[in-house]
C-alpha cells in the first residue's frame, strides 16, 4: 500500500491532477460571490512599495456552467477587483484552471478575521454586487470549494504591490503559469512538517528551477461570514510556484523527478505524512491578476 502510494505521489507531483468540486445553490449566499501574513515571501520584487499580504487568505475554486468561464472572468476583472479592495480586501490573483475548462480559481486576502467579516458584509450588501449579481450568479454551479488559510510561518506569505495590477481593459496576454499544490493531512499541520518543508523540500524544489512564491496552512477560525460557505475540518498545506511558461514547468518536473534528494528522502516523507496524493492546480492568470508567473 505504501509503495503504491509512493509511486503515484512521484507521478502526481509532476503531472496535474483534477480539482475537486462540490455543489451549492448560489442564491443561498445572500445573493453571492462573495486572504497569508505580515511577511515577505522568497519571491523577488523590484518595487520598494511591495507590501506583505495578508494574514488571512481564501483559496476559492468555482465550478461554472460549460462555456461561462470567460463571461465570469470578464465581469470579475471589470467590476469586482477595485470594488472588493475598496471594502478592505486584497485581490491577489484570478486564474483559469488549465485542467478544468469550467473552473475559475481566485485568491482573496484580509488583514485579520474581524476585518474579513466586515469587508465581506460591506461588499455583498453594497451597490456593485447588487448591480451585477444577476450576471455573475447564473455562471456558477458551485462556489463552496473554499479553503481558509494563513501563512505557515512568518516568512511565507505573498508580497504584492497593487499598483502593479494591470488597468481595466487590459488585453489578455501570456502572464506565465502559477502552480498551486495542496497537501492534505489527517490532523493540523505540525511545526515539524513546516520545518521539513522549509529546510528540506524547498531547497530541492528551487534547485530544480522553480520559484516558490508563498505557502500556507489551514486557518482554524470559524467562518465569520456564513453566507459564504468554506470547507470545514480540512487540514492542508498549500504552496505556490511560478514559471514563465508551461515549458519551464515541464523542465522543472523532469529535473525534480530525477533528483536524488526528492526520490530518496522527500517523496518517502510525503508518503508517510500525507492523507493522500497531492492536488495540483495549473493556473493561468487572467489579464488583471496581480499574481502571475
Amino acid at each position: 500500500m505504501k509503495r503504491g502510494f509512493l509511486g503515484s505521489l512521484c507521478i502526481v507531483i509532476v503531472l496535474s491532477l483534477p480539482v475537486i468540486g462540490a455543489r451549492l445553490e448560489l442564491q443561498k449566499w445572500t445573493t453571492v460571490m462573495y486572504e497569508p501574513s505580515n511577511v515577505r515571501s522568497e519571491q523577488s520584487f523590484s518595487s520598494p512599495q511591495d507590501q506583505p499580504c495578508c494574514p488571512i487568505m481564501e483559496l476559492r475554486q468555482y465550478t461554472l456552467y460549460p462555456g461561462k468561464r470567460d463571461t465570469l472572468i470578464n465581469l470579475f476583472d471589470r467590476e469586482f477587483v477595485e470594488s472588493q479592495e475598496a471594502a478592505g480586501m486584497t485581490l491577489i490573483g484570478q486564474f483559469r484552471d488549465l485542467d478544468k475548462p469550467d473552473r475559475f480559481v481566485w485568491l482573496r486576502g484580509f488583514r485579520d478575521m474581524p476585518s474579513r467579516g466586515q469587508a465581506l458584509q460591506e461588499f455583498y450588501s453594497g451597490p456593485v454586487w447588487k448591480a451585477h449579481r444577476n450576471e455573475a450568479n447564473p455562471t456558477m454551479i458551485d462556489a463552496s470549494n473554499v479553503l481558509l488559510l494563513r501563512p505557515a510561518s512568518p516568512l511565507s506569505g505573498f508580497s504584492v504591490n497593487i499598483k502593479d495590477r494591470p488597468k481595466p481593459g487590459t488585453n489578455e496576454g501570456s502572464k506565465g503559469l502559477v502552480i498551486a499544490t495542496i497537501y492534505y493531512f489527517d490532523a493540523p499541520v505540525s511545526a515539524d512538517f513546516v520545518d521539513f518543508f522549509e529546510h528540506r523540500l524547498k531547497p530541492v524544489v528551487t534547485g530544480s528551477g522553480a520559484s516558490i512564491l508563498a505557502y500556507f496552512v489551514t486557518e482554524s477560525s470559524a467562518n465569520n461570514f456564513p453566507a459564504l460557505p468554506i470547507r470545514e475540518n480540512e487540514h492542508v498545506l498549500v504552496w505556490f510556484m511560478s514559471f514563465p511558461d508551461q515549458a519551464a514547468y515541464e523542465r522543472h518536473t523532469a529535473v525534480l523527478s530525477r533528483s536524488p534528494g526528492w526520490r530518496n528522502e522527500i517523496s518517502g516523507k510525503l508518503a508517510r505524512r500525507l492523507k493522500g496524493a497531492p492536488e495540483i492546480l495549473r493556473l493561468s492568470p487572467t489579464a488583471r491578476s496581480l499574481l502571475h508567473g
